[in-house]
């Protein structure tokens, strides 16, 4: 009997191939030890171990991906992130994109929610998705649906469209019309998600939920509460 060896060297051999392209077919989710799929070139298996390649094995590069989550209200971007597991993928996922565990590494949380909002929350590995929430966010609308209880003062929604100055300087103009009677949309640019309680609370409003429904030009429609799924080739922010 021999000691085990490293997964990558035995579908080396087995295939057979260079180490990197093994350790290649290996993270792109192709390699079954036993039934099972093993994603760690650096496992060890024995020579008693069922080692097999599926068929279709590509050693094609893993491509950055971005995730798109329906983020519960109650917890943190960082605490949301143990949502982001092939449980909770979404069932209406059209990217066909298998899933790997390195999709569910060095994740950059983008654009974040305040802890007791609900909503499109964005997660990325791609460095332009990354550049672009980060450099251009100031520029990119987003869209939140705000439910709050109280008597909105005289010329209040006028003040939440413009006339709002936070610490000294003056919030860049927003749209905020009344979706219902307890019910506030505000499409806005340049202001954090977590000035819309102080926002309705200098209108006499106390703001008792609020979810991003639309962040750029991209929707959450059709993400139910808790679940991710793939950005799409063709979807922009």
């Amino acid at each position: 009997m021999t000691e085990p060896v490293r997964l990558s060297k035995r579908v080396a051999a087995m295939v057979p191939c260079s180490r990197r392209e093994a350790e290649q077919y290996i993270e792109g989710g192709w390699v079954r030890v036993d039934g099972a799929i093993v994603e760690e070139p650096q496992s060890r298996v024995s020579d008693e171990q069922r080692v097999e390649l599926d068929r279709g094995a590509s050693t094609a590069t893993l491509e950055p991906v971005t995730l798109l989550l329906h983020k519960p209200a109650g917890i943190g971007y960082q605490e949301a992130t143990r949502l982001l597991v092939p449980a909770h993928r979404s069932s209406a996922d059209a990217s066909g994109i298998r899933s790997v565990k390195r999709h569910f590494a060095q994740l950059a949380f983008l654009m974040p929610l305040p802890a007791p909002a609900s909503g499109l929350a964005v997660y990325s590995q791609d460095g332009r998705i990354v550049r672009k929430l980060t450099e251009d966010a100031m520029h990119l609308e987003q869209e939140l649906v705000a439910e709050v209880t109280g008597d909105i003062a005289p010329n209040g929604l006028e003040r939440l469209c413009h006339g709002l100055a936070f610490e000294g300087r003056s919030l860049p103009p927003a749209k905020v019309s009344w979706q219902s009677e307890r019910r506030l949309r505000f499409a806005m640019k340049g202001i954090a998600p977590e000035l819309v309680e102080w926002m309705c609370a200098q209108v006499g409003l106390r703001l008792t939920a609020l979810k991003r429904i639309r962040l750029g030009r991209l929707p959450m429609a059709g993400l139910a509460p808790s679940q991710w799924r793939y950005l799409l080739p063709g979807e922009r922010f």
